[in-house]
């Protein structure tokens, strides 16, 4: 009996080791290809979030005072 225990605690053993590496394989995996498609997003010249919002708010801003300005040139060329 002690010796097919020991053969399954080396069963076992060898199975968690096993995991371990597949697991470690997998983050690794998984790592380079979030580097390569953030390589290849960098490559296509796309903005983030954060550059979008803030060139839409100037934009906003920037309609706003023209508007503002276009009634105050309408109201001195009504002078």
């Amino acid at each position: 009996m002690q010796g097919r225990n020991k053969f399954l605690d080396d069963m076992s053993q060898l199975m968690t080791n096993a995991m371990g590496v597949a697991q470690g394989a997998r983050t690794e995996a998984e790592t380079a290809f979030r580097g390569m498609i953030d390589r290849w997003l960098a490559d296509r010249d796309f903005v983030t979030r954060e550059e979008f919002e803030a060139v839409r708010a100037m934009a906003l801003k920037a309609r706003e005072e023209n508007e503002v300005l276009k009634a105050r040139l309408d109201a001195l060329e009504q002078k």
